[in-house]
């Protein structure tokens, strides 16, 4: 390996307080790499370059080393890697090639070299760390991140930088939109973006093994404990802890224990041995200064009680408890921690309970809302506003949930645009609903969900509902399953409507209760559309531009969209299938029609409704 001064660096004084710029890197341009001129008497003929010259034979060697393997990264005409890794991002894999990898890092070494010899050492960790999988066709290894890096999480910008590195030997500076956040008035020195830039690439140089890396980004580390929110030395305590920067772990330990962050947090989110160490500070730190705080064990035993519960996902308990004490919601400050570490199914059935203040601050100064927005969770998120949170509460240093939301979020992310179809950021999902309800105008529920198209038969409004949901759910996926969620439509039974079209493709028919009683169908299919209904009143207020699009499509000629859209996924046979199937079930649902509407039937509506026309012309036959 080599030592810590064969990294490239700018002078000191040309580093940024969040690390965006750590080095001076000039990329070479397209094609093959120009040899600078060299001064005269500098050729290689010309003797060693006097002391102090600016360019000698050594260095302009070292350049060109270093910009040639470069090519390999930034040229995407040539491909001549031999492995993929693939990071927890999601997209394609890395390319990597392992002879320059087993070359640089002693990690990598080991984990090829184990390979290599076909099982010798398979039981060893090295080898047991993200063990490839041959791919079917090309054969080629591919590695998962989080087998490589179990401890901690390296995304993909980060494990492109150190693969810059290993490959020339210089850190290339980090993109602007990826260590800075969305937030207009942030002067991203210290913003978590770049906290979480700098820890992701501490990782890797920890577990590949890159000590001038290490010592590098220790310093960085260091330089963000004291200006940053004690929220964010969390992260960094982590990676200090792994990777035994005994350095790091004090200044961030005695920064947390000068902080107001409470026990359950400490003990939730911190390493063991860093939680005894700061209360063990704190506790001198009261003692010295004559402020002896009495803590009452029964109340504290009650609420880890109610807590535990809730990481259990038995509200049932939680409600057994509350009944055989005096304690409350708010005094456990439930909601609170149910918005930081529960699953957003227990959220719901805890606002159900209608027994916590929603808006009620903690010790912090802070609402469930801002620990919802600080878990960047839209499912909470709007599973609060739902029951009447207020958006534009303050926490006690003036900080609203949408500005914790943008400081959290990646500039990258917030400004990324998303094609129809494609699965939205939960980061840029979480802003929006937060910017629409601060914006929003109260709307009262019937103007929601009022359509032109509605019928007041019960069969066209579910045909037109589900058809609805389930266009939703193919161009919008991400808003379709928070808005379902919350209005618990997937724990109703669907009806007919586009994805039942498609199910029916398999050859299945849907199994029909013939002891159903008609009041018991009625009372079925009623409470299928009000879970539909509100899926479409939360879309409607939540993501209108989302509504705008299917109000739109839904206007149209719905074979021709559906295609469009459904009919042109997958592959060519794949396509081929549907289309085939697809014309097979249009003359089956006219044949039934024209039956239909020959006997007179008084279900030749649904019948035609069904081959997926809109409601619209239904209405105009």
């Amino acid at each position: 390996m080599e030592p810590s001064s064969s990294i490239t660096f700018a002078s000191s004084s040309s580093y940024l307080s969040n690390g965006s710029s750590p080095c001076s890197v000039a990329l070479p341009p397209p094609g093959p790499p120009q040899t600078p001129p060299l001064p005269a008497g500098q050729g290689w003929g010309g003797g060693v370059a006097a002391a102090g010259s600016g360019g000698s034979v050594e260095a302009v060697s070292l350049n060109r080393l270093s910009k040639n393997p470069e090519r390999l990264l930034l040229d995407p005409d040539l491909d001549c890697s031999d492995a993929d890794v693939d990071v927890p991002d999601g997209g394609p894999p890395v390319p990597i090639h392992r002879c320059i990898l087993a070359a640089r890092s002693d990690f990598f070494y080991d984990l090829f070299a184990a390979r290599g010899r076909a099982g010798a050492a398979r039981g060893d960790a090295a080898a047991g760390a993200g063990v490839a999988a041959e791919g079917a066709a090309s054969g080629r290894p591919r590695y998962k991140m989080e087998d490589l890096v179990p401890a901690g999480r390296v995304g993909r910008e980060a494990f492109q930088a150190f693969l810059g590195y290993l490959y020339t030997g210089k850190l290339r500076p980090a993109p602007v939109d990826v260590v800075s956040c969305a937030d207009p008035v942030c002067h991203h020195d210290s913003c978590p973006p770049a906290i979480r830039s700098a820890v992701e690439l501490m990782y890797a140089a920890c577990t590949f093994k890159i000590p001038e890396l290490t010592s590098l980004f220790q310093r960085r580390l260091l330089n963000f404990v004291d200006k940053t929110l004690v929220e964010d030395v969390i992260p960094i305590l982590e990676v200090a802890s792994h990777s035994g920067l005994t350095q790091v772990i004090d200044k961030c330990i005695q920064r947390i224990a000068r902080s107001d962050l409470d026990d359950i947090s400490l003990d939730k989110e911190l390493p063991p041995e860093a939680v005894d160490e700061i209360k063990n500070l704190r506790k001198k730190s009261q003692t010295a200064d004559g402020d002896t705080f009495i803590s009452d064990p029964v109340h504290e035993k009650r609420v880890r009680r109610i807590h535990r519960a809730l990481d259990s996902d038995d509200v049932e308990l939680v409600k057994l408890l509350l009944n055989e004490s005096d304690i409350t919601l708010d005094d456990a400050n439930a909601l609170h921690y149910a918005a930081s570490y529960c699953d957003p199914k227990v959220v719901s059935e805890l606002l159900d309970l209608a027994m916590a203040n929603l808006n009620l601050k903690n010790s912090r100064g802070y609402t469930a809302l801002h620990l919802a927005a600080m878990r960047r969770e839209p499912a909470i998120i709007m599973c609060l506003l739902n029951k009447g949170a207020n958006v534009s509460q303050l926490t006690a240093v003036g900080r609203s949930a949408i500005g914790i939301c943008r400081r959290l979020t990646r500039a990258k992310d917030y400004n990324t645009k998303m094609e129809q179809g494609q699965e939205s950021n939960k980061d840029w999902l979480c802003i929006d609903i937060l910017e629409r309800e601060m914006m929003r105008n109260p709307m009262a529920v019937e103007d929601a969900v009022t359509s032109p198209l509605l019928a007041d038969d019960l069969h066209m409004k579910l045909l037109y509902l589900e058809n609805r949901v389930a266009f939703a759910r193919l161009f919008f996926p991400a808003e379709a399953k928070v808005a379902m969620q919350i209005a618990q439509a997937d724990t109703t039974e669907e009806f007919g409507g586009i994805v039942a079209v498609a199910a029916s493709t398999s050859g299945k028919l849907r199994e029909v209760d013939l002891n159903e009683t008609p009041v018991t169908q009625n009372k079925r299919l009623r409470s299928r559309v009000d879970a539909l209904m509100k899926t479409v009143e939360l879309g409607r207020r939540y993501f209108p531009n989302c509504s705008q699009v299917l109000d739109k499509f839904l206007e149209d000629d719905l074979p021709e969209g559906l295609d469009q859209f459904y009919l042109q996924r997958g592959t060519a046979d794949e396509q081929k299938v549907k289309r085939m199937r697809f014309c097979e079930l249009k003359e089956d649902v006219l044949k039934a029609f024209s039956k239909d509407k020959a006997e007179g039937s008084v279900f030749s509506g649904l019948s035609s409704s069904s081959s997926c026309s809109p409601p619209q012309k239904y209405a105009q036959r």
